[in-house]
């Protein structure tokens, strides 16, 4: 077997130029929680808003370190804020790919490179996307300077710079070459037979996210340094290696590498033989997860320097070396992402990856064009009450409508009913505290027509009822004063969701009593909820209901009832028999009140249904001393311990300091893992 440590290092091919520049995110300590509310990533959803009528493949944005702010660049949405150009000539593509101004240049034809090799030099906020499969570059490819940062490169075939010689040192023709770069994402591409590498990611280029990629027929693959600085933050997701000999990737000195859901594959019969797979090298720190190793030599490997941690990877027909050592970092202390399991990434990407015929053609356009209504008190927008834009929405909409609301408080009540669904109301402030939605109805508050009282439900200050639906940098508030009107004291809800798929990302939702109504719309319809990067506050069941919830990196707040005093329960989940409840997931539980004095929930057998099944499962959370030792409670006569209470490594001073016990049940790390995010959300993948 050959000794992959003596294989000679990369070969540094130009200057080395070190960007010099510190990273705007940190350690993962840096990912802290405040009583500003302040302190999360998307705070800058603000800038993340989609031209009008611009279509999904334009407005896309990048996921993973591309998604991540850092050097002044609020992640990497490409060309979206420019024009878009179709291209069909080498002429064409070169002028607006290397234009100072933003472009989403669609590619319509196969180009030629003139000569052999040449590499376009593409400059900062560009989306280069291929025209369903027609868009390839053949012969040559594209190369990202130092500084040039905000590129998109989707949907292409990149191919076929290949000059005969499978170990060339004499052409260095890549399919895309980075030198010094940062916020790059490649996606959705066929990169194969080049001369050189396929992607070179060089030079202290960082933010990088390369995700559903194929890469096949090729020697030298991925390579990841050419430099003695810890510098490049990089993910690498849902790509199909092939019959590609090394640099799969190998990656040296990356301050964070987070490879995560890929598939290497070294079939049996054919002519290319894998060296190695995975390399970690230099002082690299890599987090290596539910990727699929197949038929691979040294499917993983390390220098005694790097450090590599191994988490749920599947290797079958493989041989030589595969090494893990170290400690390395929480790739979720920089961003949200979702696994897919092991066992089902090889169908999944053979069936995924590379080129997608609805993107970047016409038809695309007109399937996925978004609008935005402007919403401002002032008058500067287009309607000055938020539910006056989603009575615009037209019934059945067929995509997205972003609900742009200016800052303000906008003191109203706001439905987003059933036949509205691919709704996105979105703040456009600086912080998610500068759009606030609120309104003060309670459950025993009577309604204007003297048709009875609100109810619990009827009380919320923003109703969805839509599925597919989104929130975004705003606060949803219900500010019911039960300590004035305590002769109709009772439940005021803020959110009530009734839907399937409903993202809530970088939101406060407060109240007091009941501040969160995860709801679905029948006893038997499924509807999913994921909130992130936000905030929940209240004290008595005010996170709760049917619906299959996930609270993720979040802080749940409590706070004292009307009357000063400290008492409450986090959760009330009414799970129906067979489905998901309540996962409470990477998040913190904390608040101004007394120690031992909330329970983290309780069973609502809601109007006292036994078929149900109530759960809740609160997992690598921090809990504070306000958790009670025994943190689960009945409810109306049912017994917490006859449905799905549980808690899984969670820390703090409110965390369970022992084994698990019948008053305080803990989970197996088998039992663990078929509760993970993804278990949750099924098929659906949040994303913007």
């Amino acid at each position: 077997m050959t000794d992959i440590r003596r294989k000679p290092r990369h070969r540094r091919r130009r200057t080395v130029v070190a960007m010099g520049v510190p990273l705007a995110l940190t350690a993962a300590g840096t990912f802290a929680y405040g009583t500003d509310l302040g302190l999360f990533g998307a705070d800058a959803q603000a800038n993340a808003s989609a031209a009008t009528a611009a279509p999904a493949w334009a407005t896309a944005a990048a996921d993973g370190f591309a998604s991540v702010n850092a050097l002044g660049q609020n992640g990497t949405y490409g060309g979206r804020d420019g024009r878009t150009v179709t291209v069909k000539t080498l002429a064409d593509l070169e002028k607006y790919a290397t234009a100072a101004e933003p472009y989403v240049i669609v590619v319509a034809a196969t180009i030629d490179m003139n000569p052999v090799g040449k590499e376009i030099k593409v400059a900062s906020d560009k989306t280069i996307v291929g025209s369903g499969t027609s868009g390839q570059i053949v012969g040559g490819g594209f190369f990202l300077g130092t500084g040039v940062h905000n590129v998109i490169i989707r949907n292409l075939t990149i191919r076929d710079a290949y000059q005969g010689i499978w170990n060339d040192k004499d052409h260095d023709f890549d399919a895309i070459q980075m030198d010094g770069a940062h916020h790059v994402w490649i996606d959705h591409n066929d990169l194969r037979h080049m001369a050189d590498g396929l992607i070179d990611v060089r030079k202290d280029s960082t933010n990088i996210t390369v995700s559903w990629n194929k890469l096949s027929d090729n020697n030298k693959t991925f390579g990841i340094g050419w430099t003695t600085n810890v510098v490049t933050d990089i993910t690498i997701h849902h790509n199909w290696f092939r019959e590609t000999e090394q640099r799969n990737p190998s990656t040296d000195n990356a301050a964070h590498a987070h490879l995560y859901n890929n598939f290497l594959e070294d079939a049996a019969g054919t002519t290319i033989k894998s060296s190695y797979g995975n390399y970690s090298r230099g002082r690299t720190k890599m987090v290596l997860e539910n990727s699929y190793f197949q038929g691979m030599n040294n499917p993983v490997t390390r220098d005694s320097t790097a450090t590599i941690v191994q988490k749920g990877n599947t290797f079958v027909g493989t041989s030589g070396r595969n090494e893990s050592g170290g400690t390395a970092f929480d790739p979720k202390a920089f961003y949200a992402y979702t696994l897919d399991k092991t066992a089902d990434v090889p169908a999944l990407l053979k069936a995924g990856v590379g080129p997608r015929s609805n993107i970047g053609t016409a038809s695309a356009t007109t399937k996925a064009a978004a609008t935005t209504l402007t919403v401002a008190a002032d008058g500067s927008g287009q309607y000055r009450t938020v539910q006056a834009a989603v009575n615009a929405v037209p019934a059945n909409n067929p995509s997205r409508v972003v609900i742009s609301v200016k800052p303000g408080t906008y003191r109203e009540l706001v439905k987003v009913p059933s036949n509205k669904p691919h709704v996105t109301i979105q703040g456009t402030g600086g912080s998610r505290k500068d759009t606030t939605i609120v309104y003060n109805n309670a459950s025993g508050t009577p309604k204007p027509d003297g048709s009875g009282t609100y109810g619990t439900g009827g009380s919320a200050t923003v109703a969805v009822e839509a599925d597919d639906f989104q929130a975004r940098n705003l606060t949803i508030s219900n500010d019911f004063d039960e300590g004035a009107h305590q002769d109709i004291a009772g439940q005021a809800v803020a959110l009530r969701t009734a839907a399937d798929k409903v993202f809530l990302d970088g939101v406060i939702v407060s109240g007091d009593q009941d501040t969160l109504l995860v709801d679905t719309a029948a006893k038997d319809r499924l509807g999913r909820v994921y909130m992130t990067n936000s905030y929940v506050i209240g004290n008595v069941d005010f996170i709760f209901g049917r619906a299959t919830a996930v609270i993720d990196k979040s802080v749940i707040t409590l706070k004292k009832r009307w009357n000063g005093t400290s008492a409450g329960y986090v959760t009330a989940p009414s799970t129906a028999a067979g489905r998901k409840g309540i996962l409470i997931a990477n998040s913190t539980v904390n608040g101004d009140v007394s120690d031992r004095t909330f329970y983290l929930g309780r069973p609502w057998h809601a109007g006292g249904d036994a078929t149900l099944d109530p759960q809740t499962t609160v997992r690598n959370t921090t809990l504070s001393a306000a958790i009670r030792t025994t943190p689960w409670t009945d409810m109306s006569g049912f017994s917490w311990k006859d449905d799905r209470f549980a808690e899984y490594t969670n820390k703090g001073a409110g965390a369970a300091t022992g084994p698990t016990s019948t008053d305080r049940p803990l989970l197996t790390d088998a039992q663990a893992a078929d509760q993970e995010v993804a278990d949750w959300l099924g098929d659906w993948t949040p994303s913007a």
